[in-house]
């Protein structure tokens, strides 16, 4: 096995639980399995909600579990420059486009009641507002978001199929026309977590990213920005997502049990650990 430099790329919106730790394992124990390194990014991007406190409490937790990272720590908000540089070279390739539609006006426009609308069919959604109506917007200080324009990105490529290697189900067929135009650079932060982790992981010369299978549907996009962007292309190993008693994958949202929370109740590192689904069969001796 040749050595991986894997990553742990927390965001700092809550306390870790175990299926952050489940992750964290995973990416760790493949690093020092293949003799590689290990590296721990904060993805702290969204200043709405990312917190200090919780970066520390990330550090500790890791600490406490035996997870060592490889050099320093990488922080995402100290990589604003590199990601306006990939949303204009975007921009430079008329590849992407700005959207003032919100949320709610987009779901109102493409959405039948009660649904939510398809991704794939969210197209050219800039000649959904009229173009005064766009002039005023950014008059007034609004925001736009930046939507990759998705036909124009796959023929900007040609017709080379975009593929990956994922290191449990092997080579990967990209199709990220699933995602219709999607937003690469949200308007109240200036990036999205799809262009800032193709950046991240590149600049982190990250060559085997592990995350739960709920992101593999991303991969596709990814595979795209970065082609588009020339930047390299790591190995994947989508893992499986740990879950609660009712099948439901933890999330902080729904309060999981946090690591502090088992620490304080006098489970150890090890009975944690031991708590946890197996690992990858590519961990296996």
């Amino acid at each position: 096995m040749a050595p991986f430099h894997t990553r742990f790329a927390p965001s700092p919106t809550g306390p870790l639980h175990k299926g952050h730790i489940y992750a964290a394992q995973i990416a760790h124990a493949l690093a020092r399995h293949s003799n590689g390194s290990f590296t721990l990014r904060i993805d702290d991007i969204d200043h709405t909600r990312c917190r200090d406190h919780f970066v520390t409490a990330i550090y500790d937790d890791l600490n406490w579990l035996g997870m060592a990272w490889d050099g320093d720590v990488t922080f995402q908000s100290q990589r604003l420059p590199a990601y306006q540089a990939a949303l204009q070279k975007l921009q430079d390739l008329d590849l992407v486009y700005p959207c003032f539609l919100s949320r709610k006006e987009l779901a109102n426009i493409l959405s039948a009641p009660h649904d939510s609308p398809d991704p794939a069919a969210i197209r050219d959604t800039d000649i959904l507002l009229p173009r005064a109506e766009q002039q005023r917007r950014a008059a007034t200080g609004t925001a736009a978001a930046w939507r990759l324009r998705m036909d124009q990105a796959q023929k900007h490529l040609g017709t080379a199929a975009l593929v990956w290697h994922d290191q449990l189900s092997g080579t990967q067929i990209a199709t990220p026309e699933i995602f219709g135009d999607v937003v690469i650079a949200r308007g109240d932060i200036g990036v999205s977590y799809h262009l800032a982790v193709v950046v991240d992981d590149a600049a982190d010369k990250i060559s085997l990213v592990t995350r739960g299978r709920d992101l593999a549907p991303a991969t596709h996009l990814h595979r795209l920005l970065q082609a588009l962007l020339a930047l390299p292309t790591p190995d994947y190993l989508h893992h499986d997502l740990v879950c609660d008693a009712a099948g439901n994958r933890l999330a902080k949202r729904d309060a999981a049990a946090s690591v502090q929370q088992y620490r304080a109740s006098g489970c150890t590192a090890q009975a944690l650990l031991a708590e946890l689904p197996p690992l990858p069969a590519i961990l296996s001796p």
